[in-house]
């Protein structure tokens, strides 16, 4: 299972972990995902996506699954979320 959002595919990011004496040694920053089920009005059902905590107040944001899906860009979307916004498009 990869560690990248599947609404705005944030993934990890890498950088350094800095001492007191100023070594640097790499490190990962990994996304806070969370599996959360989300309710579309439009087609009445619930999916289960593994999303980041900033793209879940980013959906609340907007007004729910199908506006954040209708605004949101085909390349960030993950396989999934595309077929969900194309059921949408097609309702």
């Amino acid at each position: 299972m990869s560690r990248i959002c599947e609404l705005t595919g944030k993934g990890p990011m890498s950088g350094n972990n800095v001492s007191h004496a100023n070594n640097k040694t790499r490190r990962r920053f990994l996304p806070n995902l969370n599996e959360v089920s989300l309710i579309s009005e439009k087609l009445g059902r619930s999916y289960q996506l593994r999303i980041s905590a900033a793209a879940l107040r980013s959906v609340d944001h907007r007004g729910g699954l199908d506006a954040f899906l209708a605004k949101a860009k085909d390349a960030e979307l993950s396989d999934r979320a595309l077929k969900i916004k194309r059921d949408l498009a097609k309702a």
